[in-house]
């Protein structure tokens, strides 16, 4: 979850620096309970898309290949859909919701699953239970003087789910920066016939081109048991930030990717920065034990994350643009006061910051505290009154993202202050990942977007300056073609998805092969992977759930009405305009 929500906190830097750091937070809920009725699922947000629940009849908890095998085949023989969990849950589309009814249906959690990590020095290889945790993974390759080289920037992750949705870091070196274009082989249960007992294990390697179909599947094809991984010989790596002013970098960011292995920028419109993230391998042997402890996914009291989030709506209801602004500048400026959370040693020192790739790789210290602490959390948890956003992961093309680029500045240019909502959190994290031999991968270098942004607690709620964020959205998928990343986004940035994948129809034809009866399908994941339209109801547009079309697909009564894009005209968006409220008119495609 490499873009969660990259940190509200340095709001009131003067709250941060005079209460001792948090080093233990309460460790998240699972996202699987039941009772005599069923159970539901939850994501680590608290809520899908749709605000609706995602049930099912039962949940098992299989701590061996062989006991998956065994759901399965009882789930064949029942005739029930089947969706796989792990004990993260950190996807934001519905993928993992079996069926709209819980009526005969089943969730596989891979949460006991996590016992087996085999490592292969001389193959330099790692073969993982897939529910087995990336932090895990990571430790376990760097004892042995290994480095995995491709991990998102969030480590609350199983292998199973990261690479079922195309998690990723950033890199435009050697296999790239996603995970999955580094599974060199996997394990697959999935449906069989009476006579090989109702289901099978499969094993696939690079041999076998339906590992291209497997290896981001979006838990569609089955349940992947085993994932087997490429590794390198351990390294480190040196981290310097550069804060620039923001006048070129959309003219830069090819020679930056080119340039430094694990580049990455951050672009904050509203405060005219974009910081160069220079980051590089160097040998074992270089000065340093650094780590990446990335603020936003730091400990923090649940005090501080209550205040943050009461603070930001209070300024969404008094519709204050200006108050927006100071939280950014705050935000920006502490950020880099603190180096994001690089650390030298205990705290940070200055650059470069130079540590082993385990350390440096990923980041997600908020999920690992015992229980008995009550006082902090990962500041989304949702049993607090925390942070609550939107994320939205565009793919471009790297020929299309400076003319996005472009587009976006003319629409910040118009009114600056619009964009400080934005910055709040983390601006735009741009990254880079390679193109891909999966066929729900990019068939082209790409550069990845991921910009977060204010979520109402209630979901007929209009957001302050609702119509910027909504014309980004529309200019990133629809202008210039970007692909959604598969487990982030709000529903509309996957109408028309699927042609977007040249290899699509080869995913289809390895779905029916190895799920010819469906039963790892359902109509929440269906309506991802082919980008189905939802039928349009009074305000759903709020959510992203559609594009407004009709002034009742906003908000009306409180003012917000359908109206075209500033930059982008064929963008249909829901715009605060009181004085349309004498004569509401119905908006037109």
């Amino acid at each position: 979850m490499a873009c969660l929500v990259r940190f509200i906190y340095g709001l009131v830097v003067v709250i941060l620096s005079s209460i001792p750091l948090c080093t233990h937070a309460m460790p998240p809920q699972p996202p699987v309970s039941c009772n005599a009725s069923g159970c539901v699922l939850h994501n680590s947000y608290g809520a899908w898309g749709d605000r609706k629940e995602c049930r099912a009849s039962n949940v098992t908890y299989p701590t061996t290949e062989e006991e998956i095998r065994l759901v399965v085949a009882q789930a064949n023989q029942k005739k029930q859909r089947i969706k796989v969990v792990s004990g993260f849950s950190h996807t934001i589309p519905k993928l993992a919701c079996p069926a709209s009814t819980s009526e005969n249906t089943i969730l596989i959690s891979t949460a006991m699953y996590n016992s087996n990590i085999e490592i292969d020095s001389k193959a330099m290889t790692v073969t993982a239970d897939s529910g087995v945790g990336l932090r895990d993974i990571i430790n376990k390759v760097e004892e042995a003087g290994l480095s995995l080289v491709a991990a998102p920037y969030w480590e609350g992750v199983s292998i199973g789910g990261l690479i079922s949705t195309g998690a990723h870091g950033s890199s435009w070196w050697g296999k790239g920066g996603a995970v999955h274009d580094h599974v060199v082989g996997l394990s697959l249960v999935i449906p069989a016939g009476k006579s090989e007992g109702y289901a099978k294990s499969i094993v696939l390697d690079n041999r076998n081109p339906v590992l291209d179909a497997a290896k981001l599947s979006l838990g569609m094809l089955g349940v992947i048991s085993k994932v087997k991984l490429s590794l390198e010989l351990g390294f480190k790596r040196s981290i310097t930030n550069i804060y620039n002013a923001d006048t070129t970098f959309e003219d830069e960011f090819i020679d930056i990717a080119k340039k430094h292995e694990f580049a990455d920028i951050n672009w904050y419109p509203s405060r005219h920065i974009a910081v160069y993230r220079n980051d590089d391998r160097v040998p074992l042997n270089s000065s340093g034990d650094g780590i990446n402890d990335f603020i936003g996914f730091q400990a923090n009291l649940i005090l501080v994350s209550e205040s943050v989030r009461a603070t930001e709506k209070a300024l969404e209801t008094a519709r204050n643009v200006n108050g927006k602004c100071t939280m950014a500048a705050s935000v920006v400026g502490y950020k880099k006061l603190a180096g994001n959370g690089l650390k030298n040693n205990l705290i940070f020192t200055g650059y470069p910051v130079v540590g082993r790739q385990g350390r440096m790789q990923t980041s997600g210290s908020c999920l690992h505290s015992p229980a008995t602490n009550t006082l902090s959390t990962c500041s989304w948890d949702p049993r607090i009154q925390g942070l609550f956003f939107y994320e939205t992961t565009a793919i471009f093309p790297a020929s299309k993202f400076r003319d996005f680029i472009h587009d976006v500045k003319k629409l910040r240019d118009q009114k600056l202050e619009n964009f400080c909502g934005v910055d709040v959190y983390n601006g735009f994290l741009i990254r880079f990942i390679k193109a891909s031999t999966a066929y729900l991968g990019q068939s082209e270098d790409s550069v990845v977007v991921d910009f977060n942004y204010y979520r109402a607690d209630d979901p007929s709620t209009p957001r302050l300056n609702q119509d910027v964020w909504e014309e980004v959205e529309q200019m990133a998928f629809f202008k210039y073609g970007a692909k959604p990343h598969w487990a982030k986004n709000r529903n509309l940035a996957f109408l028309g998805v699927q042609q977007k994948y040249p290899k699509f129809s080869k995913f289809l034809a390895a779905k029916k092969q190895l799920d010819p009866q469906n039963m790892f399908s359902s109509d929440s994941s269906d309506e991802i992977l082919f980008g189905k339209e939802t039928i349009k109801v009074d305000g759903c547009a709020l959510e992203g759930q559609c594009i407004c079309s009709e002034d009742r697909h906003c908000n009306p009564s409180k003012g917000y009405f359908c109206k075209p894009g500033l930059v982008y005209n064929d963008a249909r968006v829901c715009r605060y305009s009181p004085s349309s409220m004498a004569y509401p008119l119905m908006a037109k495609d």
